[in-house]
């Protein structure tokens, strides 16, 4: 079945009986050339361009849940490449091209919006270091603007600008960022990888790996063995379990990361926008419900769910920016579970382990770098090199010394 206006119109007039399921429900077979444990958007990604660029026909796609059942359905839908450093900045550059044709690419309307991104200044250093940010950007082709106060002003006028504390200075902004609908991103993905063959297996839990001198042979499962010879891992906040089960011990630690959501109101925020003295950002969905987030919880955690004070602090940074939201009602609120790294950047590689592979350590990135993640984590199984763009992601990196720390906050996952 392929969408297109056409389509819509004809089922319009024919009482919509000509839609089918967007992917199969096969049972799982006793064996594949590759295995990818995680159904969410870097898991269907990695499996659709391993069918579709790299040519592999024996993919399977394991997930313990259903699809979007996870951090997939629990972010607030940012898309951006507005990144500083050499090691970040190509790759999530990648990511934002690939975001800008997703939808001609897997013919599904995943919603991408390039509504564009608004970093706001508070101080003369923030300005110094949002400079040179955007020239990072502007020499990967991303594109950066940087705004004085009353170019803001004139955008958002909304905003507290002289708020005592946190004075609005201007701002760095990319237009070519937004958003994007994270469940159409998974069922396009899904959908794209099943047309190509690609075995997606719902309710089905890995509970092992089978290694065996030093080289995994399958995986063990809520539904039986199955046999793999290569078996790529992206489970973002599960990882540290998962792997536990290979044996190894990540340098990550998982936390949850709560996300919210308003009330519907009047067409408000033009794009997204962030709080440079805070950790606070926010855009406006197209129901017209405010959806922000702010800092992790400060505890180690594989709930998804958050705690109060973390509910207190988001707030807060929201009412310092707009005092004006502070009549409108919350209407939902949820956590994800976000596996933070050392210096605050992911992991693509190899393991020690022949033919496991491991992608994750996203930090709070794992959703802007969903379709780069996927091409890269594919070309690493596929080649068993890795891609151009994430040559930087590579376990070792923390023994050598050449941690990518975008944030400069040192080795501790909770400030990143």
């Amino acid at each position: 079945m392929k969408f297109s206006g056409f389509k819509v119109v004809k089922e319009a007039l024919t009482g919509h009986k000509g839609w089918t399921q967007l992917w199969r429900s096969p049972e799982p077979k006793p064996a594949y050339d590759i295995v990818i444990v995680g159904g969410g958007g870097h898991g269907l990604a990695t499996a659709y361009y391993l069918a579709k660029v790299y040519g592999e026909l024996s993919i399977a796609v394991l997930e313990k849940g259903w699809i979007g059942s996870g951090n997939a359905g629990r972010n607030t839908t940012i898309i951006r490449s507005n990144y500083l450093l050499p090691g970040n900045q190509p790759f999530y550059e990648f990511s934002m091209k690939l975001w800008e044709n997703l939808e001609q690419d897997t013919n599904f309307n995943s919603m991408v919006s390039q509504r564009s991104i608004l970093n706001l200044i508070h101080s003369d250093g923030q300005r110094d270091a949002y400079r040179r940010r955007g020239n990072a950007m502007m020499l990967s082709d991303a594109g950066a603007k940087l705004l004085s106060r009353d170019d803001v002003k004139h955008m958002v006028p909304f905003l507290n600008f002289d708020n005592a504390r946190f004075p609005i200075k201007g701002g760095l902004m990319q237009t070519r960022a937004g958003t994007a609908r994270h469940d159409g991103v998974v069922w396009g993905y899904a959908r794209g990888a099943d047309q190509r063959g690609v075995d997606i297996i719902q309710n089905c839990e890995v509970t092992g790996f089978k290694i065996e001198d030093g080289k995994v042979l399958g995986v063990e499962t809520s539904r039986g063995f199955i046999g793999a010879k290569k078996v790529g891992v992206s489970v973002a906040g599960s990882s540290g379990r998962v792997m536990e089960k290979a044996g190894m011990r990540l340098p990550i630690e998982s936390h949850a990361l709560q996300a919210f959501v308003s009330e519907g109101l009047k067409p408000t925020i033009p794009g997204v926008i962030t709080f440079g003295a805070g950790h606070f950002y926010v855009s406006q969905s197209d129901k017209g419900g405010l959806v922000f987030g702010g800092d992790i919880d400060g505890y180690n955690s594989y709930a998804q769910r958050g705690n109060l004070p973390v509910v207190e602090d988001v707030l807060e940074g929201g009412m310092a920016l707009m005092p004006m939201i502070g009549r409108a009602r919350l209407l939902r609120a949820w956590g994800g579970l976000v596996d933070m790294s050392m210096d605050g950047s992911p992991i693509i590689d190899k393991t020690g382990i022949e033919g496991l592979y491991f992608n994750g350590a996203w930090n709070y990135g794992g959703f802007k770098a969903t379709p780069a993640a996927g091409y890269t984590f594919a070309h690493l199984l596929a080649t068993d090199t890795p891609h151009e763009t994430a040559t930087a992601f590579r376990f070792d990196r923390f023994n050598r010394g050449y941690v990518i720390d975008e944030k400069g906050v040192g080795a501790q996952p909770n400030l990143h």
